[in-house]
């Protein structure tokens, strides 16, 4: 049977408005609890702070749950939504989800991005019963992770690229076929978020709602095609490669992952770096903060790991980082791989 999944009904309200009467499991982190805890009327049973989303852990999770819990509420980034999208599916409950700053679209998706076997696997959870925007809590979130949701719409410039590619080479499967009208949507997405990325980096409301609005029409988009492509590419492989090693040392931001993969991916294709690398980091995208030799490192694997983890068709699936044409595309981002400095 298939579905075309919607988004989730979105409340736009002040945290302190929310009276929730049905006993409550919180699925949170320290800094996001700190911040919206203390405006919420909930009835508490349990309140857990995950810090993976290593399948064996969020059954775990699931498998704890007490009976009394009639909702899930997940509070915080990406890592507490999918938490409380795959607990509260789990166990047959409604889940309620409160970004404390526009980080991913994984707010507003019919699945959850868990880790299985080394790598990034989703799980069809259906969408949260709904979402709640304060924006006096988004708008006032660190710059670094704020508006940085705006690395999924970015995703486009690159996911489309792949797609084609391809498209070109016999490779995407019927139900992944490139679809001309989904490329003309998704590129128009993809353009808005050029032109509200330095507003988005000062924390304006208005830009914000515009990044929401974004977000919101390029999930019912792969809603509508029944997968991610316009939207997921090498960019996100890169991410899912990377992230084991940076997580080693502490928890990484998504948009830390994902906005050097984006530069990477681009200058595969041949796309010119500047304004793409411009508006990452006037939205508030850090392009810096991965280890130089885990760059190198992850993309002499990539390759492979595509194979091996039966990613849809790249242009990393071709690559090759002994390849001059190649390596001088690279160079583009600011990445040397000769000494392998960081982008």
């Amino acid at each position: 049977m298939e579905k075309i999944w919607n988004i989730p009904l979105v409340e736009v309200c002040n945290l302190s408005e929310i009276t929730e009467t049905r006993p409550t499991a919180v699925i949170t982190g320290n800094r996001a609890w700190r911040a919206v805890g203390s405006s919420l009327k909930m009835p508490v049973v349990v309140q857990a702070e995950p810090y993976t989303a290593n399948i064996q852990f969020l059954d775990t999770l699931a498998n704890g749950l007490p009976e009394q819990v009639e909702v899930v509420y997940g509070i915080g980034g990406g890592l507490a939504c999918d938490v409380a999208k795959y607990v509260a599916h789990q166990n047959g409950l409604p889940a309620v989800i409160i970004p404390t700053a526009l980080s991913v679209d994984g707010f507003f998706t019919a699945i959850a991005a868990v880790r299985k076997e080394g790598t990034v696997k989703y799980v069809e959870t259906g969408p949260a019963e709904k979402v709640i925007i304060d924006w006096d809590i988004v708008a006032s979130a660190p710059a670094h992770i704020r508006g940085t949701g705006i690395t999924e719409i970015l995703s486009m410039t690159t996911g489309l690229l792949d797609w084609r590619y391809a498209a070109e080479r016999g490779k995407n499967t019927q139900q992944e076929r490139y679809q001309q009208w989904a490329v003309q949507i998704a590129a128009g997405i993809a353009q808005q978020a050029y032109k509200i990325a330095e507003d988005i980096g000062e924390g304006r409301v208005d830009a914000l709602r515009n990044l929401l609005d974004l977000i919101c029409l390029e999930v019912q988009l792969t809603n509508q095609l029944g997968h991610n492509r316009p939207q997921e590419g090498s960019e996100q492989y890169f991410a899912y490669a990377i992230e084991p090693k940076a997580s080693l040392r502490a928890g990484v931001p998504y948009s830390d992952l994902v906005g050097p993969g984006i530069l990477i991916a681009a200058a595969l294709h041949g796309q010119t770096i500047k304004p793409i690398r411009d508006t990452l980091q006037s939205a508030g995208v850090r392009l810096g903060q991965l280890k130089p030799d885990d760059i190198v490192e992850t993309l002499r694997e990539l390759p492979q790991y595509v194979v091996d983890h039966e990613l849809p068709y790249s242009i990393v699936h071709e690559m090759d980082l002994d390849d001059e044409e190649t390596i001088k595309r690279l160079e583009e981002t600011g990445l040397d791989l000769k000494a392998e400095r960081p982008l």
